[in-house]
């Protein structure tokens, strides 16, 4: 399935969902015979991140450790980095630019670009803290707001966040949403226990796994949290001694591996979440055969409605009232957790990588189109 397309520079950041994403996508791109030089940015990559990249042989990656722009302070990072991305250009004369974040999609690049919007922080800001964000977001705003409208195609994962997209920074042009997708063999359900899983960054106010951790004590099963402790920008939140007492264990960082396991041997899933513009975690509970309870928004409805069961994120008597109804009764758990694996599977990353297929075709025509047109006015 070879084309005019044989190698695109991706950036990637190691921190959240933006990784397995990537990673995914990425080795999906081998069926058209793409390469990928994935640029990573954040943390350095984990052991475990290393033994997955491996595994892809269409994949090259380049480390670096320079700040996202949604961290403290990252300007200088982000002008260090846009050398060094355009370093990466020059060495590998990719055909395609993919950029996971908005800050570089600015720089004077050879290749055309698209852009994904994952998240943003004045969409994460509104929906968490029901408000705007404040001045000191201006000069990320206006990072954004330039990157999107100077990149030559805009994907969303859901009609949700691109809508966000164009209320905040808005208007731009060759938009698109593309859902993310799982590899369906990774996920599946083993032999299921009686216990309700959570994941998610304990200091990511989004998430709210702590909400689910708050009703614990009047729950007969435990409840069990993955996710990472330390702030990327420093600093960790305390697992205090009354999560302890509320019957919760703390699973810390996982592996994709370790997660898979864990996904499979629970009952139930619970992501109350504030602010999801997909939810990598939620599909890869559905995959495995979990009865989810979601935060009622937006996305989580576009994906989930008909598959699961929706709270109000703030309201930890309602989230407690559905997690003791489905424990209380197996068959609407089992319904619950089949209607989820049904629709969990139409999100695969097969049907994922065919889609950016087709959007890296449409640019790369639309490129070559202004090129001749350059070139005859020349």
């Amino acid at each position: 399935m070879k084309g005019s397309l044989q190698r695109i520079l991706m950036t990637a950041d190691t921190v959240g969902g933006v990784w397995p994403y990537a990673l995914e996508l990425a080795g999906a791109m081998a069926v058209y015979d793409i390469e990928i030089i994935l640029a990573t940015m954040g943390n350095r990559l984990s052991g475990s991140q290393w033994e997955e990249v491996r595994k892809l042989e269409n994949v090259k990656v380049r480390e670096s450790t320079f700040k996202l722009e949604w961290m403290s302070d990252p300007w200088q990072d982000i002008e260090d980095a846009g050398d060094w991305l355009l370093e990466l250009e020059s060495e590998f004369e990719p055909d395609l630019i993919h950029l996971n974040g908005y800050a570089h999609v600015n720089l004077p690049w050879h290749a055309p670009k698209l852009v994904v919007g994952h998240s943003c922080v004045l969409s994460w800001w509104r929906a968490v803290k029901g408000k705007d964000a404040p001045a000191e977001y201006e000069r990320y705003e206006n990072v954004v707001r330039a990157g999107l409208r100077a990149a030559d195609y805009v994907v969303a994962p859901t009609r949700a966040m691109m809508r966000c997209l164009f209320d905040h920074y808005g208007p731009f042009e060759n938009a698109s949403v593309i859902p993310n997708g799982r590899a369906l063999e990774k996920y599946g359900p083993g032999p299921k226990e009686n216990f309700v899983l959570s994941a998610g960054r304990l200091w990511d106010e989004a998430k709210n796994v702590r909400a689910v951790c708050a009703c614990s004590l009047e729950l007969p099963w435990l409840i069990r949290v993955a996710g990472d402790v330390d702030h990327p920008d420093g600093g960790s939140e305390e697992v205090t001694s009354q999560t302890a007492e509320q019957r919760t264990k703390w699973l810390g960082k996982l592996s994709e591996a370790q997660m898979a396991d864990w996904f499979g041997r629970a009952s139930i899933y619970a992501l109350p979440a504030k602010y999801e513009p997909f939810g990598l975690s939620i599909l890869e509970a559905a995959l495995s055969g979990c009865a989810l309870v979601l935060g009622d928004i937006p996305s989580l409805r576009e994906n989930w409605n008909g598959a699961a069961l929706f709270v109000d994120p703030n309201d930890i008597r309602q989230i407690r009232t559905l997690l003791l109804e489905l424990i209380e009764n197996p068959s609407q758990r089992t319904a619950l957790a089949t209607r989820a694996r049904e629709r969990g599977r139409q999100f695969n990353i097969t049907e994922t990588a065919s889609l950016y297929w087709r959007a890296y075709q449409s640019l790369s025509e639309m490129d070559r189109i202004a090129e001749e047109r350059s070139l005859a006015v020349v």
